[in-house]
C-alpha cells in the first residue's frame, strides 16, 4: 500500500513540473513581470508596419504639372510669368475699379459727376467676369496731391482693386502716378489735362480728355481770331492745371500775334483777388483768361466789375464750365466763356443722359462737363479687364497686371460716348479739340464758332 501511494505521488510531482514549464514562455508572451519581459518587449517595435508605408508613399514623385501648381498657389502660368503678378478675385468677391476724385469741398461737383457717371457704366456697360461682378471704389482725393498720393497708397494695398478710373484733377494725378507705375495699376482718367503727364515717360497713365495743350491752343485761337481779342490779361490758380493751361493760351496768343498785358498767380480757396485785379484794370486789357476751378472763376467774375474790368471778356476752361460756376457767380456769369468737351449727339448718348438723369434727378453736364468721360474711362477699364482675365475652375478670377497695364496702353478703336478712344504709345487717348460755351440768360450755351 506505501508503495503504491510513493508511486502516485512521484507521478503527481512529475505532472506539476511539466505544467510549470509550459506555463513559463506564455507568460512571458504576455509581458507579465520578470527581466524576460523587459527584454521581448521592446524587440516587437522594431517591426512596425506603418512606418514602412510611410517610407514607401513618398516614392511616388509628384509630376512636373503638380509641382508648378503648387509653386504657383494654383493660379494661372500667366501670373507666374507677369511681373506685376495677379489680381485675385476670390469666389463671391468683386472685380473692383478705384475712382480718385474730390467727393466733398469746394470741388465736389467734379468728383460726384464722374463717379454717378462711373456708377452707370458698372450697371450698363460691365458684364461680369465669370461670376465676378464689377464694382466702382470711391474715395475722396479732396483735389490735393497729397490726397491723390493718399488715395494711391490706399487703391495699392488692396489686391481686388485691378485698374483705376482717375484721378480727376492733374495735381492729384502727377502725385499717384508713381505708386501706381511701381505696383503695375493702369490709370485711365476722364479730366487729368496737364500735357506733362504724358511726358513722365509712365507707363499706367492714360488718359481720354484733350490735353490742355490742344485746349490752350484752340482757345487762344478763339481768342484771337473768333473774339477779336488783342490784348489779353492771364491769370492762374497755381496748380498744375491751372497755371500749366495759362501759360499754353499766353503762348499761344502771342505766337497769333496778341499782347499779354499782364500774368497774375492768384491762391485757390481764398474769397478776395481784388489786389490782383486791381493790378490788371490798370492795364485795360480786352479779355481776362483764368486757369483754374470754378470756385475761384467765379470770385473773379464777381469782382471784375469792381476792379475796372466791367467791360472786359472773362474766358475760362473746362474746369469752370458747369452748374457751380453759374451758382457762385450769378448775374455776373453773363457773357463768360468757357471750353468744355461735352460730345455730340448720338443715340447711345441719348440713352445714357435718360439714365443718368433718372437716377441722379438731374441732367448730365450739369455738375461738370466730364459726365460721359465718367461713363466712357470705367466702361473701357471694363471691357479691357475682360479680356486680360482669366477664370480658374474654381470661379477664381485672375487678371495678369502687367498685361492689363499693357493692354490699357493698347486700347484702340472703343467707341465711347465722348467719340472714338484710341491710346497712342504715351498715353494720349483723345487728340479732339474743345466745344466753345457762353453763358447766356443764365445758362451755358453753344458760343458761336465765327
Amino acid at each position: 500500500m506505501r508503495k503504491k501511494h510513493l508511486w502516485l505521488i512521484l507521478v503527481v510531482l512529475a505532472f506539476s513540473l511539466v505544467v510549470a514549464a509550459c506555463a513559463t514562455p506564455q507568460n512571458a508572451v504576455e509581458g507579465v513581470g520578470g527581466e524576460d519581459t523587459a527584454e521581448e518587449v521592446p524587440a516587437e517595435p522594431e517591426v512596425e508596419e506603418p512606418a514602412e508605408e510611410e517610407t514607401e508613399e513618398p516614392a511616388e514623385e509628384p509630376t512636373e504639372e503638380e509641382t508648378e501648381e503648387a509653386a504657383a498657389g494654383g493660379e494661372p502660368a500667366a501670373c507666374a510669368e507677369d511681373e506685376f503678378g495677379c489680381a485675385v478675385i476670390p469666389p463671391g468677391d468683386t472685380i473692383k475699379i478705384g475712382y480718385g476724385g474730390p467727393m466733398a469741398g469746394d470741388y465736389a461737383a467734379f468728383g460726384t459727376d464722374i463717379s454717378n457717371a462711373g456708377l452707370v457704366a458698372i450697371d450698363n456697360a460691365c458684364p461680369p467676369v465669370g461670376d465676378a461682378a464689377f464694382e466702382l471704389v470711391i474715395q475722396d482725393t479732396g483735389g490735393s496731391p497729397e490726397g491723390g498720393a493718399a488715395v494711391a497708397n490706399l487703391f495699392v494695398s488692396d489686391p481686388t482693386v485691378v485698374a483705376i478710373a482717375g484721378h480727376t484733377f492733374s495735381g492729384a494725378t502727377e502725385a499717384a502716378i508713381p505708386i501706381y507705375d511701381e505696383a503695375g495699376y493702369p490709370m485711365l482718367s476722364p479730366s487729368a489735362t496737364n500735357p506733362t503727364l504724358t511726358e513722365m515717360g509712365s507707363r499706367v497713365f492714360n488718359r481720354i480728355a484733350f490735353t490742355d495743350q490742344v485746349q490752350g491752343e484752340q482757345a487762344a485761337a478763339y481768342l484771337f481770331n473768333v473774339l477779336g481779342v488783342q490784348n489779353l490779361a492771364v491769370m492762374h490758380d497755381g496748380s498744375a492745371y491751372g497755371q500749366g493751361l495759362a501759360e499754353v493760351v499766353a503762348a499761344e496768343f502771342e505766337e497769333l500775334g496778341g499782347t499779354v498785358v499782364a500774368t497774375e498767380p492768384i491762391t485757390p480757396g481764398e474769397t478776395d483777388y481784388s489786389a490782383a485785379l486791381a493790378a490788371i484794370g490798370a492795364l485795360a486789357p480786352d479779355a481776362v483768361y483764368f486757369g483754374g476751378y470754378s470756385a475761384e472763376a467765379a470770385v473773379i467774375a464777381n469782382q471784375m466789375p469792381t476792379a475796372g474790368l466791367g467791360d472786359a471778356i472773362f474766358f475760362s476752361d473746362d474746369g469752370t464750365y458747369g452748374v457751380d460756376f453759374l451758382n457762385l457767380a450769378g448775374a455776373n456769369a453773363e457773357g463768360a466763356y468757357a471750353t468744355s468737351l461735352v460730345p455730340p449727339e448720338s443715340e447711345a448718348r441719348t440713352e445714357f443722359d435718360a439714365m443718368y438723369e433718372d437716377r441722379f434727378g438731374q441732367p448730365p453736364g450739369v455738375l461738370s462737363p466730364f459726365t460721359w468721360n465718367g461713363y466712357d474711362i470705367v466702361a473701357a477699364l471694363c471691357h479691357v479687364v475682360a479680356e486680360t482675365a482669366e477664370v480658374g475652375d474654381d470661379g477664381t478670377v485672375y487678371v495678369p497686371r502687367g498685361a492689363l497695364v499693357d493692354n490699357v496702353r493698347g486700347l484702340t478703336g472703343f467707341q465711347g460716348l465722348s467719340g472714338e478712344i484710341s491710346c497712342n504709345e504715351v498715353g494720349e487717348c483723345n487728340t479732339a479739340g474743345p466745344t466753345f460755351f457762353m453763358v447766356q440768360d443764365g445758362d451755358w450755351v453753344l458760343a458761336p464758332t465765327e
